[in-house]
């Protein structure tokens, strides 16, 4: 196997296993290499995380490896420049700014996709050598909570458990989790471990109804926030039940008559009121957690991006704590994360309220260990600013230079709108990139290319703490290079060459696994030690491991729990219960819904590598809000309408999704969307920047909200061959397909002139004779269509009309890359479908394959399928990751019920 070399390049065509980009799940990939420089993914069947398995996103990773839109050389205020220049000039202005205003003047901002080595250098530089510990990550936006709640229990942010707990569980609780959707290959363990023992029985905590809670035998549909009211109910009822281990509590904790004490005073009736559930429910679910030894509570983002996000981490713990159900097969608490290397941030300090190892900054002791090993005199000794106070600071003056590595945060992070205005303001903003043109690279004084993922070469770090390697498969294009080799370059720059004499990815994770074992004991949870010993081909070669690592050999597949032996990382060694007083329910002021925001099937963040794929576009194409039906009709807003939803921080316009999935009052809008997607989609920017107040992660799952309905002039749908330069349109979404791409529209203002319009849109210039303009209009209906051919071939077609227009989207995609037209296919596109000898597959469910809604239920209706499996027999649709399974079952059931009802007709 061959890894690929420093810089990043691959010569070899042979397979070579890396690691997923995406989720925390942290999947193994298998990619070749032809001879034409073409990559073919597979998943890895020898990884323990997927065993071959992988999702949609992973499935078409290769769809995204395309050098369209990357940034492949520095650029230095708008214009081209060396590297020298460009690292001179960063160098110089961090020490410029340092020595004028103090080392917290400046900060680092970086992300749970950097790969370990990536994040051990730039920690050590900025509390090492600089002095501050202004390093925070997005990471703080997704999984902070849960390492303060594990460090509050724990004495370490430790997660527990492994995967096969999952499937070792006879009970499973998933909160806040939509792991079919955000983790689908771990959820398809789950779901083939239940098939396998029936008896096993899956819970899901989650305002929705999510696809996850579709396959659940039981659905908490909870009010938001109140997960710390649920959980400590179930303290107490299992104290009152005598169903707590007394003396696993006795010998391996402290604090559970405090914790228990906090809990009295919810009576049955007020906790039915707080957390909106029947009381039978309650009851049952409760039933089933006393009754079950074997439970593994599963929890994600839905309990950490809340302003009480903490508190349910140690509401949930304390339950698992309290009947010792922690450190053994099939048992624990389990925080599965949201990116592939939040982990292994946490492991290196990336967060700015800790140090690397799991060291804790605040811990004398342990800052004399760091201080020592990197021989840093100016180690910083205090907390540095967490993601919405730095951006905070940067805003009010207080942060001038910032340097962003591999993140977006003029999307992701609350506020958006403030972050945009801030990082504009900045007086020096370094954005390390792999994409030339997001929203955040708008506003970088210097941009640095950045190695993407198949060129790059180091580890990361899953949710049950498996670190993998990820290898370079390609060589980095242009001036490409990792983000270490960035950061040492500047590091020699300011003067600290002796600590920074990296030449390559192994040599820094040899560093960061010595300091894991130094004046290491046995008192801290993170250890690493024997892999110190691992030479450059030995790292090359390195299979996954779970640490702690006790051994060199110690790499593959044996499980590593943690706690079993009732030994924890607090000072007397025993876990702490915490007292955790659930907050009231605040009644949302009237005529306001409660804004719930999170991730989609196909996509990632803010689509920058998952928006260059169009099978993954093909799903979800533009942006949403999930809204119930009698609040759409209440509003007066249409199935597929649109919908402003605003606050005082800033407002978006989206699409109309009227679905029960969501309760009255609520409305769901993915976090995808971005300005180089769609017109006004930005979530963040109407998230209000409130934080847990331990943690430092911003609530994201109930901003209060304005939703009204937006009632345009005209909608519109168009397919291009080329990406439009703009959009004169109030509401527009892009999204790829293969030959080119497809526009959704809509505007309030009617156009007086549309074939002038229709040539801006697109890019025909006025007496252009190559180019044919077709044209149907009723200008009474308000119905305007047009085709574009050039050299007979297909450049665009638009659809205009005074509702959502009617027309096979795909079909119409498909045509941009057909040879030339004749007349009569001219005309075919101009009607919007295919004729008979062409059937529209219709809306994409199973994105692996490509299978629309159309091709599912003709395999019901004409194949007789009557299941799901018989369904992925026939058309291969949620064979592959099987995430699209609940949709395929209603299409199912769909298609029963029509033609029930046809047949009592007839």
């Amino acid at each position: 196997m061959n890894a690929g070399t420093a810089d990043g390049s691959n010569p070899s065509r042979q397979c070579v296993k890396t690691t997923c980009p995406y989720c925390g799940v942290g999947c193994g990939v298998a990619a070749t290499v032809d001879e034409a420089g073409n990559a073919t993914i597979a998943g890895d069947p020898d990884h323990p995380a997927n065993f071959g398995r992988l999702c949609s996103k992973g499935a078409a990773l290769a769809e995204t490896l395309d050098l369209d839109g990357r940034l492949l050389r520095p650029w230095v205020d708008g214009r081209p420049a060396s590297w020298e220049t460009a690292l001179d000039l960063v160098a110089r202005r961090f020490a410029e700014t340092i020595a004028e205003h103090g080392p917290d003047s400046v900060a680092f901002y970086v992300s749970g996709q950097c790969l370990t080595e990536d994040y051990y250098v730039a920690n050590k530089l900025m509390k090492g050598f600089i002095g501050s510990a202004n390093i925070d990550t997005n990471s703080r936006l997704c999984m902070a909570s849960t390492v303060a709640g594990h460090r509050r229990a724990f004495g370490s942010d430790t997660v527990p458990g492994c995967y096969t707990d999952l499937e070792q569980a006879d009970l499973v609780v998933l909160v806040g989790s939509n792991l079919a959707w955000c983790h689908p290959v771990l959820f398809q363990r789950l779901v083939a471990a239940r098939a396998a023992r029936p008896a096993m029985r899956i819970v899901a905590i989650d305002p929705r109804r999510t696809v996850t809670a579709e396959e659940a035998d039981l659905h908490l549909a909870i009010r938001p926030n109140s997960d710390a009211a649920l959980f400590n109910g179930l303290l107490a009822h299992l104290a009152d039940t005598g169903a707590v281990d007394r003396a696993f509590l006795a010998a391996h904790t402290e604090g559970f008559d405090q914790a228990l004490a906090a809990t009295r005073g919810l009576a049955p009736a007020a906790l039915a009121d707080a957390t909106g559930l029947d009381p039978a429910a309650i009851a049952r679910f409760y039933a089933l957690f006393r009754e079950t030894r074997r439970v593994v509570t599963v929890f994600s983002q839905g309990v950490n991006q809340s302003t009480g996000g903490t508190d349910k981490v140690n509401a949930i713990l304390n339950c698992h704590l309290a009947t010792g159900r922690i450190g053994r097969p099939g048992t624990g608490p389990f925080s599965v994360t949201g990116q592939p290397n939040a982990m292994g941030g946490r492991e290196v300090g990336g967060l700015a309220n800790q140090l690397a190892a799991h060291m804790e900054i605040e811990n004398p002791a342990h800052r004399d260990v760091v201080r020592r090993f990197w021989n840093a005199p100016r180690l910083a000794e205090r907390p540095g600013l967490k993601a919405v106070e730095l951006f905070q600071a940067i805003e009010a003056g207080r942060v001038k230079a910032v340097w962003i590595m591999c993140t977006n945060p003029a999307d992701s992070l609350p506020e958006a709108d403030r972050v945009v205005a801030a990082l504009r303001a900045c007086p020096f903003v370094v954005v390390s990139e792999a994409m030339a043109d997001t929203d955040t690279t708008r506003l970088a004084d210097v941009l640095l290319p950045a190695a993407a993922w198949g060129e790059k070469d180091g580890t990361v770090t899953n949710s049950e703490r498996r670190i993998s390697r990820q290898r370079a498969f390609r060589r980095a294009p242009g001036e490409a290079r990792p983000d270490w080799w960035a950061l040492t370059r500047v590091a020699c720059r300011l003067g600290f060459a002796d600590a920074f004499p990296y030449r390559n990815a192994a040599e820094i994770f040899r560093e960061h696994a010595a300091l894991s074992e130094f004046d290491n004991d046995g008192s801290r949870d993170f250890d690493i030690g024997p892999l110190v010993g691992l030479s450059d081909a030995a790292y090359d070669a390195m299979a996954p491991v779970q640490w702690p690592v006790r051994d060199l050999g110690d790499t593959g597949l044996p499980d590593r729990r943690l706690f079993g032996d009732g030994r924890f990382f607090t000072p007397s060694g025993k876990a702490r219960l915490i007292p955790i007083a659930a907050p009231q329910p605040v009644p949302m002021p009237e005529r306001m819904f409660v804004l719930n925001t999170g991730r989609v099937r196909d996509h990632w963040h803010t689509l920058t590598r998952t928006g260059l794929s169009p099978r993954l576009t093909a799903h979800l194409a533009e942006p949403f809000a999930e809204i119930h039906p009698d609040d759409a009709h209440r509003l007066g807003a249409s199935e597929a309408g649109l919908l402003r939803i605003k606050n005082s921080r800033g407002a978006i316009l989206v699409r109309a999704l009227v679905t029960d999935r969501v309760q009255p009052g609520s409305v769901f809008v993915p976090m995808h969307w971005t300005d180089r997607f769609a017109s006004a989609a930005r979530v963040d920017a109407v998230v209000p920047a409130d934080t847990d107040p331990i943690s430092g992660q911003p609530g994201s799952k109930a901003a209060a909200v304005r939703v009204e309905a937006y009632r345009p002039a005209w909608y519109g749908f168009a397919v291009l061959a080329e990406r439009p330069r703009a959009v004169d349109a109030t509401y527009w979404a892009l999204a790829k397909v293969h030959d080119g791409w497809k526009l959704e529209l809509a505007d309030a203002a009617p156009v007086s002139d549309w074939p002038a319009w229709v040539r801006t849109l697109m890019g025909i210039a006025v007496g252009e004779r190559s180019v044919d303009l077709l044209a149907y209009r009723d200008a009474e209906a308000g119905i305007h269509r047009f085709a574009a051919f050039r050299n007979d071939r297909l450049i665009g077609a638009l659809f205009v009309g005074p509702d959502p227009v009617a027309v096979s989207r795909g079909w119409a995609a498909e045509r941009l890359g057909d040879g030339p037209a004749e007349p009569r296919q001219r005309f075919a596109v101009l009607a919007g479908r295919a004729g008979g000898d062409s059937p529209d597959p219709g809306a994409i469910v199973c994105s692996c394959f490509a299978v629309g809604a159309n091709r599912i239920a003709a395999a019901v209706t004409g194949q007789g399928c009557a299941s799901v499996d018989e369904i992925g027999a026939v058309t291969n649709a949620g064979t592959n990751c099987g995430s699209c399974r609940s949709e395929i079952q209603r299409i199912l059931d769909h298609v029963r019920r029509h033609d029930a009802t046809l047949e009592k007709a007839g």
